[in-house]
This record gives C-alpha cells, structure tokens and sequence, in this order.
C-alpha cells in the first residue's frame, strides 16, 4: 500500500490551522490522543504505562499551539528582522526537540511491552496524527523523511506495505 502524499496534507493543515481557536485546536489534540490509545487497545498492564505518554503529547501540542500563536503574531518579521526570525526559529526547533525527547523517553517503557500487532497500528496511527502531536513543524522538514522511513522495512527508499 502507497503513503498518502504528505505536501498536500501539509499545506491544507497550515491553511486549516489559521482558522481554528485555541480551544478547537485544543479539542483536536484530544481527539488524536484518545484515538491513538483507541488503536492501540492497550492491555491492563499497558494501560498503567500510558499516563506519561499522553501527558507528553500534551505538552508537545501546547507547545505547537503556542509557536502557531507567535508566527500569527510575528507575520512580517522575517522582512524587518531576519536575523531575529532566525534565532526565534532556532529556540523554537530546541523547544520542540526538547519536548520530542521526553515524548521519546516517556513512551520508551510503554512501547517496550508492545506486540507486533500494536507496533504495526502504532506507526499507522502516527502517520496521520497533525504536526501538533509529532512535532511537525518544530523539527524542521526531516521528520517527515524519518517518519517516512518506518514505513520502510528494506531501505529502498519505497514504502513497501
């Protein structure tokens, strides 16, 4: 099975985003979470592991809540202040690694005690979760090459499913 085009998606959520609330965005984060823990159907056990896990997604969301919020705010800047715009966007990519890594480090036990079943839904699901749960956006445009590359079991470059 194809991966569904991503540069498509990406500019219709960039577009989507600037007519959203706080409050929708908020709701959205919501509905990405619960359907993420919906597809992985965590055991009793695995459900114990879950609270870090959804807690760091939540973080990551607000914090890509608050960078759409600024770069609303800062339209323009990149033509008055480029140097500035440069430094803003290098604190918010060390921002969002920072958050990406205690994401890492917060779902490491959790994903440890998950089956083939799970790891095969898991890296379908985040696939199609937005920039706000993954970091999109915050990381530069490599993520989606890496984020890619799960789909990818024979490093030929091609999504194989």
């Amino acid at each position: 099975m194809q991966a569904m085009p991503q540069a498509g998606t990406d500019m219709m959520h960039d577009r989507m985003m600037g007519r959203f609330s706080a409050e929708d965005m908020s709701a959205f984060a919501d509905a990405h979470i619960a359907a993420l823990r919906a597809g992985l159907r965590l055991s009793a056990e695995q459900e114990k592991l879950w609270p870090p896990v959804e807690d760091a997604l939540r973080s990551l969301a607000r914090l890509h809540m608050a960078h759409m919020q600024v770069m609303r705010q800062n339209r323009g800047m990149m033509r008055t202040d480029p140097v500035g715009t440069l430094r803003a966007m290098a604190d918010h990519m060390s921002q969002g690694a920072n958050a990406m890594r205690k994401l890492a480090d917060a779902a490491a036990p959790l994903y440890a005690t998950l089956d083939e079943a799970q790891k095969r839904r898991l890296h379908v699901l985040i696939r199609f979760m937005p920039r706000a749960m993954m970091g999109r956006g915050m990381m530069g445009p490599g993520r989606r090459a890496m984020m890619r590359d799960w789909d990818d079991d024979d490093d030929d470059g091609q999504d194989n499913r």
